[in-house]
């Protein structure tokens, strides 16, 4: 399975069985995987101008899997006490994508780009609905280790390419005022010999995309810890490939 996904870069991880249950039980829902993932494409245009709520990337996948039948469901799971419904133990769960099938459900989350403990709540949320019987795999697509480790480098170069040479180049590309703290540390870099587009770089990739932000290695934490055990799980990381330099 996702031999096509596997060829163009991406990381799949397979955990409790999770690789065994969807080929002989599941095997459209790989089919759906790769067809909402192969063809993604990311400008490094969004990369360095997307500013708060979702990215259009994230909107693409979205779009994608709605389109392939994977929709918003919210669960609800209640406990009924001696006939009486016990509130305080009603929980409600809401998944981005669930996709149901005559031999189990799927739910799966795309965290391009929140913060870490994201990952925790997704897990969670699947660790209960497995044990409730609701979904039989769940799945996160998230940056995969080689596009976390060459973002900032991708990032220079577009304003390399660009020729920002100043927070005013940025201004006029339509970039917000950067905050002091900003300014400080790209004044620090540039003392030091640093170039603007590899200070700036520096300095947009820490606070946008960051340690603490959504990506494989804090998701391979989470699965460390046993966040989420034992429900089977996919997890997918989008390579460097889906990036578009040229624009």
């Amino acid at each position: 399975m996702f031999d096509r996904l596997r060829a163009a870069g991406f990381q799949i991880e397979f955990a409790s069985h999770a690789e065994a249950i969807t080929s002989l039980d599941f095997p459209d829902v790989g089919r759906d995987l790769e067809l909402a993932l192969s063809d993604v494409r990311l400008p490094i245009t969004e990369i360095v101008g997307g500013g708060g709520g979702e990215t259009q990337l994230t909107q693409r996948l979205r779009r994608g899997f709605h389109d392939l039948g994977w929709r918003k469901r919210n669960i609800k799971i209640e406990k009924l006490v001696d006939g009486v419904i016990d509130e305080e133990a009603t929980k409600s769960h809401e998944i981005d994508h669930f996709h149901a099938t005559p031999k189990g459900s799927f739910a799966l989350e795309i965290e391009w780009n929140n913060k870490d403990p994201f990952f925790d709540r997704d897990l969670e949320n699947f660790k209960r609905l497995h044990a409730e019987g609701v979904i039989s795999i769940g799945s996160i697509v998230t940056r995969g280790s080689e596009l976390q480790s060459s973002l900032k480098d991708m990032i220079r170069l577009w304003a390399e390419r660009e020729n920002i040479q100043s927070f005013a180049d940025l201004k006029n590309r339509g970039f917000k005022r950067p905050t002091e703290r900003q300014e400080q540390i790209v004044e620090v870099l540039v003392t030091r010999g640093e170039t603007f587009p590899a200070a700036w770089s520096h300095m947009f990739f820490n606070d946008k995309f960051g340690m603490a932000t959504t990506h494989w290695s804090k998701l391979q934490e989470r699965l460390r810890r046993g966040v989420g055990n034992p429900c089977p799980l996919i997890l997918v990381g989008l390579p460097p490939t889906i990036v578009d330099m040229s624009c």
